[in-house]
């Protein structure tokens, strides 16, 4: 049983207590970690049935994989990659990606407002983002994900990622340069 003090306590604390069959305590875990998760994986797959099926299957994967956490990363970032590997598998198994990026004609991508769905040129923008990140590798959309739409350093992509600085600075780099091609080509 949870009690007040694991509510507020650390995430070690709280995931010697899900070992020890406490099942409060993890769902103490998925509510500090579900928009988390959430926004990783409608980051790569955009927000469809399949995002919250990957986002279910996270805290599940989680659940089961939890004796082997041995806490050497932070909890979060341990969810995270669970979050990533699942997401990039759906992305291979369904060919999909959906996201809100825009190139705006410097070494930059930003994200775009596309609260309005009425809007015909944010629509029209949303869809040609879309198929130029499609033709992206997923190692390459990954690491746009991470850096632009989750907000992470590139610092903090490479650890959760497990990939080196450099690597995720070249991939960064190149990805860019490929979707500053592949806008280019649909004007």
């Amino acid at each position: 049983m949870l009690n007040e003090s694991q509510k507020g306590s650390g995430d070690d604390l709280l995931v010697k207590a899900v070992l020890n069959g406490d099942k409060e305590a993890f769902g103490e875990i998925v509510r500090r970690y579900r928009r988390m998760v959430a926004r990783t994986v409608k980051g790569m797959l955009g927000d469809s049935v399949y995002s919250e099926d990957i986002g279910q299957e996270v805290f599940i994967k989680l659940y089961h994989s939890l004796s082997e956490f041995r806490g050497e990363a932070k909890l979060s970032t341990y969810i995270q990659k669970i979050a990533i590997n699942l997401t990039l598998n759906e992305i291979k198994r369904r060919k999909r990606f959906f996201s809100t990026f825009i190139h705006k004609g410097n070494d930059e991508l930003y994200e775009i407002d596309i609260a309005d769905d009425n809007n015909a040129e944010r629509n029209d923008t949303r869809e040609l983002v879309t198929k130029a990140l499609m033709k992206l590798d997923p190692k390459f959309r990954v690491i746009v994900t991470m850096r632009m739409l989750q907000g992470y350093s590139t610092k903090e992509t490479a650890e959760i990622l497990d990939l080196p600085l450099g690597t995720v600075l070249s991939r960064l780099s190149r990805a860019q340069e490929q979707l500053r091609v592949i806008l280019k080509n649909y004007e």
